[in-house]
């Protein structure tokens, strides 16, 4: 028989009466209750609510902060932070955070990549701009709040890279405190990518490294396995909207973000080694959140 005609509502009612074998799910994140509509207009609603709230905060807020990004003081970082932790709470996305995050200008913030989410959560437990790939500069409403969230640009071109890299090292010495996903793509969530040791070209220039380790953990409200990382995964080919569409649905929903200790870029003697440093703990943490394993504060 095939899949995908077993897994409409009626032809997999039909194979539960007659005590037939379940199929497993074809798309990643997708569970039986889906498949047979189980309060399907719910899981609808609340995904229409939280999107329409997501809109009309961000739009409300874009105004805001462009006044704010033109004035002196902390005001524009402050709106930023409670603008993502908002955002969090609008999607049902419950943070946990274990660890303290450093307070110090001019920290860079380095962790894995497993989501667009990452930006919320990070952007909720911390005060930074983001050093993100230059395409998303030209995505509606999202390349607006980048732009406002004084992001980094990079196109990671080779004619680029010492330029770029300049940019990243004035910030840097102003007192800014950026975040850097080095992983350069989403991983699949099962894993922790191969760090590039080019993204520390500028490492150099930070008053403070902090690792930082973020893991999708819960759903429903328990803990998660392997067959459910995809639906916070967003990685290959898969498009934002139907990502975005199948994740608000959900409840019970949770992020932890690991705030390991931090140091100095001088206790490192060359990008290479810091970056295999960086890739050593993140990689480490990560497995044991995602086996539920307890993380020291």
């Amino acid at each position: 028989m095939n899949a995908e005609v077993a897994t409409s509502p009626r032809a997999l009612a039909g194979r539960l009466k007659r005590g037939g074998p379940m199929l497993r799910p074809l798309l990643p994140g997708r569970h039986w209750n889906d498949v047979l509509g189980d309060r399907p207009l719910g899981g609808r609603f609340r995904a229409f609510r939280r999107i329409a709230s997501v809109l009309v905060f961000t739009l409300l807020c874009i105004p805001v902060q462009a006044v704010l990004i033109q004035l002196p003081g902390r005001g524009s970082r402050h709106l930023a932070r409670f603008y993502f932790r908002t955002l969090c709470r609008l999607i049902g996305l419950k943070l946990r955070v274990i660890g303290t995050p450093s307070a110090q200008d001019g920290t860079l913030f380095v962790s894995n990549h497993t989501s667009w989410l990452d930006i919320l959560v990070l952007g909720a437990t911390v005060e930074t701009c983001f050093v993100s790939k230059a395409d998303v500069a030209d995505w509606p409403l999202i390349g607006w709040v980048a732009k406002l969230g004084r992001s980094v640009f990079v196109s990671r071109s080779r004619g680029r890279t010492g330029t770029e890299a300049q940019e990243i090292r004035a910030r840097l010495e102003a007192g800014d405190s950026l975040a850097l996903f080095p992983e350069g793509t989403t991983s699949d969530g099962s894993r922790v990518l191969p760090f590039r040791s080019s993204f520390f070209a500028a490492a150099g220039a930070a008053q403070h490294i902090q690792p930082v380790t973020i893991v999708y953990d819960r759903l429903g409200g328990l803990p998660m396995g392997r067959r459910d990382r995809p639906l916070f995964a967003w990685y290959g080919d898969m498009e934002t909207g139907s990502h975005a569409w199948r994740l608000l649905r959900r409840t019970g929903t949770r992020a932890t973000i690991v705030m390991e200790e931090g140091f100095a870029p001088s206790t490192q003697p060359d990008r290479k080694l810091l970056s295999a440093t960086l890739s050593r703990r993140i990689t480490e943490t990560a497995a044991a959140l995602r086996q539920n394993r307890d993380i020291p504060r």
